[in-house]
């Protein structure tokens, strides 16, 4: 049985940080990819960041880029997102989402890609 669990949510001021965490198990975590996404309610879930098997290829999404970074740890089973200056609009619930390596390389961090998702995290960002 597949489990994805993300942690490290919570509320931050504006330019604060924030680490995001996500294990999973049940799957060979060094032979999938993972990603990060976001949803508000009043938006589609949306691609963060993902990563490869091995962490070789990486993607953010523009307004990721320069301020969050997505990392694994393959022999702990666990991915991160390091988000730091944190803008109002970077409120949302996160999820953790795993694909096969070659869905991935393939279809790159595309939602409809992921097929194993987590229950997700709450970022909340005050300002």
């Amino acid at each position: 049985q597949v489990q994805v669990v993300e942690s490290g949510g919570g509320l931050v001021q504006v330019g604060g940080s924030l680490r995001l965490s996500c294990t999973a198990s049940g799957l060979p975590f060094d032979d999938v990819a993972m990603g990060w996404f976001r949803q508000t309610p009043t938006k589609e879930r949306e691609e963060v960041s993902c990563l490869s098997h091995n962490g070789g290829n990486v993607y953010h999404a523009n307004f990721a880029k320069g301020r969050f970074t997505i990392s694994r740890d393959n022999a702990e089973n666990t991915m991160y997102l390091q988000m730091s200056s944190l803008k109002p609009e970077d409120t949302a619930m996160y999820y953790c989402a795993a694909a096969p390596s070659g869905t991935y390389e393939r279809y790159g961090c595309m939602r409809s890609a992921f097929g194993y998702w987590g229950l997700g995290t709450q970022v909340t960002v005050s300002s």
